[in-house]
């Protein structure tokens, strides 16, 4: 036989769950503006019907029920738009960071201006032909020397700015790296936490939010995919479980780097392995955490042509440089170094070939034809046809003609003072098609091709870019939509979780007057 206390209960329970619902708004209205904070509801479910099944369960027509209580409070999100966001995040990481790296170096090349590389190769050219004309003029062979010395240090400079930028990202990818063992290292913490909470039935929101968070920071560091492992006990059926997060390569593969283990309840750490002769990057290592990458057998190794998880990470070590299994250098900022380089070198070796072919004022004056004189030089280097490295960085002007005297610059081709033949031929190098390392052109064309590829790799980051942060805030939005706070909607659900709980207390006074009818106005015995 029921209680007659039963409505009392039931109301009572209703009660309490309305005031946990009432406390779950507001706790979202709270955190309203949290950033990385999931809405949470209470699940709401019904209490056990009586009677309960069983040989002695009591003859009545059905179960009665008894009331409702609150099951669970649960996030709200949907992992498939966590896993597309965290996609689209280290798409945009690695694009964004190409870009800044791209636009960095427009910015040092500074083509089409006034103190471009251009113009000073044209001041160059034209203080030639202007000697042509007046070789015996020492203003005009001042003017080729001091364009000269110009045009050099141009070069220097577009050099050491470039390896100036290279040494930022070198620090740059330390910190990502920094960054990425620290994320990970928290991921596992959190791992532990949940761990210890969620075998007893609870579900962690607050934690699950954090370990989102920092899911979200390092996907744009690298491409991650996550794997929940459950954590046994009486864990409930929606509890997320503890996460294993592994790297993926561009196409979502799996690369076999596994950084925070689930099941272990550990985590690995990676670190970046440089080329002690060229300052770029070897190989990517990853280890358990304190490992040391010097020392063998405690880690994982992949050079760097191995290493497809596109992201920020990824974008740096592309701009920074690297080199393949074949001691190949390759890299943003290396192959415009090599060009640099390689158009300097090339240049010089011709210009210094015409300029020595001709007779400057002294031969003219002593009659016979001196040794040869380089109008430019390398500081404290001797690049080869093989090796052309920092041909841009030690270019000057040589000392034959910054110390020996104007009258070294050689403009006569044909041994008289009013020759300036041998001018007007160092002039036409610019139009000389000549072997840049096995592409034939002018050293104009040779330029304006770097500088044309530079410009469309810039167009092509930022197209990307836009793209790839489109698809990103459209992604977010969509889950936003999903896991946000809307403040309306939580207005609306305290008036309507007041009223239940109103309708609650109504429904213990309406007992209350049916137990006072039957305890004290039916009958009179006792009395």
């Amino acid at each position: 036989m029921r209680s007659t206390f039963h409505g009392l209960e039931t109301a009572r329970r209703a009660l309490y769950t309305s005031q946990t619902a009432l406390q779950t708004t507001g706790h979202n209205i709270a955190n309203a503006n949290t950033p990385g904070f999931s809405r949470q509801r209470v699940n709401l479910t019904t209490t056990t019907p009586w009677p309960g099944g069983g040989m002695d369960r009591p003859a009545v027509p059905g179960q009665i029920g008894t009331g409702v209580q609150a099951g669970s409070i649960q996030r709200v999100r949907e992992g498939f738009l966590d896993m597309q966001y965290r996609s689209e995040t280290s798409k945009f990481g690695y694009w964004d960071t190409r870009h800044t790296a791209l636009q960095k170096m427009e910015d040092i090349v500074n083509e089409p201006s006034e103190n471009g590389l251009s113009n000073a190769l044209d001041r160059f050219w034209t203080s030639l032909q202007d000697l042509s004309v007046h070789p015996e003029d020492s203003g005009a062979r001042s003017v080729v020397r001091q364009r000269g010395v110009a045009l050099a240090e141009t070069f220097n400079y577009t050099s050491q700015s470039l390896m100036a930028i290279q040494r930022d990202l070198q620090k740059q990818i330390d910190v990502s790296v920094k960054e990425i063992n620290s994320i990970t290292s928290q991921l596992n913490a959190i791992n532990l936490q949940i761990a210890k909470v969620e075998p007893h039935g609870y579900l962690p929101n607050d934690l699950y939010d954090q370990r989102d968070n920092l899911l979200d920071r390092l996907s744009q560091l690298v491409n991650i995919k996550v794997e929940p492992v459950r954590s046994g006990g009486i864990a409930s059926e929606i509890a997320e479980g503890k996460y294993t997060v592994k790297l993926l390569d561009d196409h979502g593969r799996d690369l076999g780097i596994t950084l925070v283990d689930g099941h272990r309840l550990t985590n690995n750490e990676l670190a970046i392995s440089y080329d002690e002769e060229t300052g770029l990057v070897d190989t990517v290592k990853f280890g358990p955490v304190g490992f040391d990458p010097k020392a063998p057998g405690n880690h994982q190794t992949l050079s760097f042509e191995d290493f497809h998880a596109v992201g920020k990470l990824k974008a740096d070590i592309e701009a920074h440089g690297y080199l393949e299994k074949n001691g190949v250098e390759k890299g943003i900022y290396p192959k415009m170094l090599r060009d640099l380089d390689q158009m300097v070198y090339t240049f010089v070796q011709e210009f210094n070939r015409v300029h020595g072919e001709g007779w400057n004022l002294n031969d003219v004056q002593n009659g016979e034809k001196g040794n040869p004189i380089n109008f430019f030089s390398f500081d404290g280097i001797n690049p080869t046809v093989d090796q052309v490295k920092g041909a841009a960085f030690h270019l000057r002007v040589s000392d034959d003609i910054m110390l020996g005297g104007l009258n070294n610059i050689a403009a006569s081709l044909r041994g008289f003072s009013g020759d300036g033949a041998n001018a007007l031929a160092l002039a036409t190098v610019k139009d000389s098609f000549l072997d840049f390392g096995g592409t034939t052109t002018t050293v104009q064309s040779f330029y304006q091709g770097v500088i044309g590829q530079m410009a469309v790799d810039t167009n092509e980051a930022a197209r990307m870019v836009r793209t790839t942060d489109t698809l990103r805030i459209s992604v977010d939005q969509r889950r936003e939509s999903i896991k946000g706070v809307s403040l309306d909607e939580e207005m609306t659900n305290l008036i309507q979780f007041q009223h239940a709980y109103n309708a609650a207390a109504r429904s213990i006074t309406i007992v209350d007057e049916m137990l006072d009818r039957i305890i004290n106005g039916m009958g009179v015995a006792g009395r």
